[in-house]
């Protein structure tokens, strides 16, 4: 890949205020919604952690973090009759439909992404619990995690952060 740009929306100051993002589903879909908004919120000048936790640690694992899945089950924004989602091949389908679309619109891949991210000054955090139900370390986790916390930790680093949860 090409040299990342970073974005700059003109707004480089401090505006102190700050936004929380806690990343607890590892699928494909759910990464990117963190991803944009956290994004977004840094090219407006608002400091940003992503706390990375269960099934979110998929995001940040090495072995996991290139070959995340988009499943439509249950999903019905894919507009897919239900009984046809949990069909084999349609994960695989529907995966690739969205890395397709996603790559039309210059929407970089999920190493990628973290990497614009962390080089424009989001914080990265990893879940202590997390990693111990997963018995996994910082060496296992994707170069730019922050560190590996506790979710107290978490909670009063980002005092007076909005929060969301996804």
């Amino acid at each position: 890949m090409s040299d990342m740009i970073v974005p700059s929306f003109g707004n480089d100051e401090d505006t102190g205020r700050k936004l929380a993002i806690i990343c607890s589903k590892g699928s494909l879909d759910m990464a990117y919604p963190a991803f944009i908004l956290g994004n977004a919120a840094l090219g407006e000048g608002i400091a940003v952690d992503l706390f990375f936790t269960f099934w979110g640690f998929d995001i940040i694992n090495k072995k996991t973090m290139d070959h995340l899945k988009f499943s439509p089950v249950g999903n019905t924004a894919t507009h897919m009759p239900a009984a046809l989602s949990p069909l084999p091949g349609v994960t695989s389908f529907a995966t690739h439909s969205l890395k397709k679309s996603l790559t039309e619109l210059d929407v970089p891949e999920v190493r990628d992404f973290l990497g614009l991210l962390k080089d424009s000054g989001a914080n990265i955090w990893a879940c202590q619990l997390s990693a111990d139900m997963n018995h996994l370390v910082k060496e296992d986790l994707y170069e730019g995690v922050d560190a590996i916390i506790n979710a107290s930790a978490f909670i009063e680093m980002t005092d007076g952060a909005q929060l969301l949860f996804i």
